[in-house]
């Protein structure tokens, strides 16, 4: 089994946060379904054992890293208590960038902020704040708030957050984004 090819799946798993067909990781690792599968059945016994804190699901060809079941309580009451607590700043400028330029990919907004977003994410999608879309097109997710986020804010509308019109529709901003992420794709 190629070690490189075993490290990437878990890498690519570990960074995509959400399940992805065997035939999408095949596709990604440049491996044929049956080699792909060997190498999930192989990361599955490696990783769920009781002592490890991830495990790798399967369900209905789709294959996905998750916390250790048995530490569903403590995760709870971790979160429950993240849930109460104020959104750090961090959080605060990556809601605002969202609520602004939605929709807007994770690319996107590391791009304006020049650092890894994953973790505020999830906490924004825990908090019910931000949803996630998978753009079909250009095989990224795009990020959009919510009605909750709105009814925390007393709003009925993106469009009555102040200049909202005049920062939604930065031009120059759009522009640089574009530049970027052609750059990016090209390496």
């Amino acid at each position: 089994m190629n070690k490189n090819k075993l490290s990437q799946l878990e890498s690519l798993l570990f960074a995509v946060g959400k399940p992805m067909t065997i035939k999408d990781l095949a596709i990604a690792l440049s491996l044929s379904e049956d080699e792909t599968g060997e190498m999930i059945k192989f990361l599955q016994a490696k990783m769920n054992s009781d002592e490890s804190g991830l495990h790798l699901a399967i369900s209905s060809q789709k294959v996905q890293l998750v916390s250790n079941p048995s530490n569903g309580k403590f995760l709870r009451d971790y979160f429950k208590d993240e849930l109460n607590s104020e959104l750090t700043k961090p959080s605060l400028e990556t809601l605002t960038i969202i609520a602004y330029r939605q929709p807007i990919s994770k690319e996107e907004l590391e791009q304006i902020r020049g650092v890894n977003c994953s973790l505020i994410l999830r906490n924004l999608l825990i908090r019910g704040y931000i949803e996630a879309h998978d753009d079909k097109n250009s095989l990224a997710t795009t990020y959009f708030v919510t009605i909750d986020f709105l009814r925390h804010l007393g709003i009925d509308s993106v469009e009555n957050l102040p200049d909202f019109a005049k920062l939604n529709s930065d031009d120059n901003l759009r522009k640089l984004l574009e530049e970027n992420i052609t750059e990016n794709s090209e390496k």
